[in-house]
This record gives C-alpha cells, structure tokens and sequence, in this order.
C-alpha cells in the first residue's frame, strides 16, 4: 500500500458561521493542497469535512497518517467513541444523540478502504503543515463569510 501523509484542519466564525476546511496530501515528496467551504457550518463539520475530503481525494487503498489539531476528530476515531456511536444508533453513552452523524459515518466507511492513524498535533505550534492548513481553511471561511 501507498503511504500518505496528511494534514488537515476546519476553521468557523461563529459557530455556527461560514466556514473552512483544509488538507495537505504528501506523497513522494509531493505535495497537494485542497480547500474549501461552507456558507452555514460549524467548527467540528469543518474538521471532519477536511478528513473526509483528503481521504476521498486517495484513488486507491492506502496507509495513511493522518494529523489534526482537533480532539473531537482525532479522539472520535482513536477512542472508539464513532464506532460506538454508529454501533448505538448515533447515540451517545449518556443517551444525547450524536452530532455530525452523517460525517461520522462518511468517515467509518472511508476508514475502512484506508489503513488511517490519526495522529493530534498542537494547533498553532509552529507546525508548518497545521499552519499552511489553518490559513487555507481562514481563506475559504472569509471567503464564504463574504458571499
């Protein structure tokens, strides 16, 4: 399997509010950048969003680690809690229903075509990839805050 490296992130004024997603693609040294946006959004959407999109930009089966600085992605899916959720109807162990079921979801699925670690990084940390993706994902938010 191939090996890819990814970075991603979300960024939301509001909350809900416009909003961004980002992701950088690194394989053989060669990097890919995507981007994009929502009018109506939340911060969370934005970081499953950027998940989900670098994953379906893969053409094929891969290996695939996968850094973010958000807890609610990283943890949803190294913790279990997603799959627990999925499991449980989209309910959560204290009854409340799940947020973002559909992404969620979208990212269960993803994650079984693609071998993913997901690895957390500290957000504004001087991590070059998590600050190229927060400025990709700051530029589509006030790009949709503007629309």
């Amino acid at each position: 399997m191939k090996q890819v490296e990814m970075h991603t992130d979300g960024a939301c004024s509001g909350n809900p509010g416009p909003g961004g997603w980002a992701a950088i693609l690194i394989y053989n040294k060669i990097e890919r950048e995507l981007s994009d946006g929502e009018k109506q959004t939340t911060n969370n959407r934005m970081e499953l969003t950027a998940a989900i999109k670098a994953l379906e930009a893969l053409n094929e089966p891969c290996e695939v680690t996968l850094h973010s600085d958000s807890s609610y992605l990283v943890d949803g899916m190294t913790k279990g809690w997603a799959k627990s959720w999925r499991k449980n109807g989209w309910v959560k162990s204290d009854k409340k229903p799940a947020l973002n079921p559909e992404l969620w979801g979208r990212l269960l699925e993803l994650c079984e075509t693609h071998k993913v670690k997901f690895v957390w990084v500290r957000g504004h940390n001087g991590n070059a990839y998590n600050e190229r993706c927060d400025a990709l994902a700051v530029e589509q938010r006030d790009r949709y805050a503007r629309e």
